[in-house]
């Protein structure tokens, strides 16, 4: 059945990807096939439009669906729609009784709530439109606190001077009765300001939500974070009723944190949530599983260091790695103390690693989930991401941080067993990646790379701080 799904505005390219990820959690569809719903555009609207019709197989699945989601606003029954109130009238006049009447009855109580995009309606306005209304018969009583159902009259304004807008041509209006709405609790609780520990890279809680319902994280899932840092990640997933476990190479965060009521587990205690079943100080490079063992976690999500707020380290040292020393034994007394040396971890090789492990560890069917970054002065992130055998990419997500680099949040679906020969075949891949792709994925320095500025670029900032044009209306995935 179509819906109309109304979107929060912002984050654009992550909205319809978290949408079909909660659709195939809610619905029969297994983990591992192809899974795509139908979407639509309303009239005279732009795809980044915060409007969208989409087809949902069940109103229970778009009710999980829309209570569930970070960005959705509301998932509505359509009674009606036009570019004008007369048009509207006409549109909820044609749709069916049968459809209309369950919500209509005398033993019911309702809520209709006036909203708009892209303009102010005023409190008089609101009640002169809930008036216009009077052509629907509605028998049952006004319950503003606790209504059984609500009804929303939604407007959208012309494309005009407000910064931020698509391009949407003409008006549109909306009225429906609401299926299902978003939590709006649910990000001030786990904002980042009021956390208890908090690291130079903890995932803001928004985007870990997001790439938790990416992984279609639900009770009884085991889901595991090579970098866990201050478990921001895993919070989110522990929220959602998962199983949590992470690792981290530097044993001072996972095992001190900032004392005893200052570190990973005091973030779990400050919500009330599950802690996780272990905390690991471990490397990606050299993880620390046993021979044989396989298919352990149903979701992998994290953020890999690539070089911008904090670079990838290995185990080693510089000196061990070169041969200039050889390996060594930590005494006994020592050990309590003692912080492991390590070395530079570049990207190709931290994210080679991830695949490597993702296949291995992840159930048939499971998800991994990780930012991948892309310079933006390549024109173009296709054919740009690493590979495996065993993986299938389902969706792929682009945030845009700055006029020169991005960060893609990629989705990849465990698709095959993992084998001696898809391992073999996944290191050819690699250094194929490696040889092809950027210079920075093997250098290492891609912070250098966002944030020093090329003489044409320092020119061209100079020169539009004097000049005195107006910002661009709309802009896009900055949202």
């Amino acid at each position: 059945m179509w819906y109309l799904c109304v979107f929060y505005h912002r984050l654009l390219d992550y909205r319809r990807p978290e949408v079909e990820s909660l659709a195939q959690l809610f619905g029969e569809e297994n983990s591992y096939s192809n899974f795509a719903l139908e979407w639509k555009i309303p009239k005279h609207h732009h795809p980044d439009s915060p409007f969208h019709f989409v087809n949902l197989p069940s109103e229970d699945v778009a009710r999980s669906v829309a209570n569930r989601s970070i960005l959705v606003k509301g998932i509505y029954e359509l009674w009606g729609e036009g570019s004008s109130y007369e048009e509207l009238e006409e549109g909820i006049r044609n749709y069916p009784e049968e459809q209309k009447l369950p919500y209509l009855s005398p033993e019911s109580t309702f809520k209709i709530t006036v909203d708009s995009f892209g303009k102010v309606v005023s409190f008089q306005e609101q009640n002169d439109r809930i008036k216009g209304l009077s052509y629907i018969p509605f028998k049952g009583r006004v319950n503003l606190k606790n209504p059984e159902h609500k009804f929303w009259l939604i407007e959208t304004d012309d494309y005009g001077v407000s910064n931020g807008l698509p391009p949407v041509v003409q008006r549109r209006i909306f009225f429906g009765r609401e299926v299902g709405a978003a939590d709006r609790k649910l990000l001030p609780t786990y904002q980042l300001k009021s956390r208890t520990y908090l690291g130079p890279t903890a995932m803001d809680a928004e985007m870990a939500f997001l790439m938790a319902n990416q992984a279609l994280v639900e009770p009884g899932k085991l889901v595991y974070d090579p970098f866990v840092g201050t478990g921001s990640i895993l919070v989110a997933a522990a929220h959602f009723g998962a199983m949590t476990m992470g690792a981290d190479i530097d044993i001072r965060v996972v095992r001190d944190g900032r004392g005893p009521d200052c570190n990973v587990w005091s973030n779990f205690k400050q919500y009330g949530l599950p802690m996780p079943v272990g905390l690991l100080r471990a490397d990606n490079n050299l993880p620390p599983w046993r021979p044989g063992l396989k298919e352990v976690f149903d979701a992998i999500i994290c953020d890999p260091p690539y070089g911008v707020r904090a670079g990838g380290r290995k185990s080693g040292g510089r000196k061990l790695l070169k041969g200039a020393v050889d390996p060594y034994t930590v005494p006994d007394d020592k050990r309590v103390g003692h912080i492991p040396s390590t070395a530079p971890y570049c990207l190709s090789e931290c994210v080679h690693d991830l695949l490597d492990l993702a296949g291995r560890m992840l159930v048939m069917g499971g998800r991994l989930v990780y930012f991948y970054p892309v310079l933006r002065e390549d024109n173009s992130t296709e054919d740009c991401f690493p590979e495996h055998p065993c993986f299938k990419l389902v969706a792929s997500s682009e945030q845009i941080l700055s006029s020169r680099y991005s960060r893609i949040l990629l989705t990849m679906v465990k698709i095959g067993p993992y084998s001696e020969e898809n391992a073999l075949a996944a290191r050819i891949k690699h250094l194929e990646f490696r040889e092809n792709h950027l210079k920075w994925l093997e250098d290492g320095n891609l912070h250098s790379s966002v944030f020093a500025q090329a003489d044409a670029q320092l020119t061209a900032s100079t020169d539009s701080r004097l000049s005195k044009e107006p910002k661009p209306k709309y802009r896009g995935k900055y949202v």
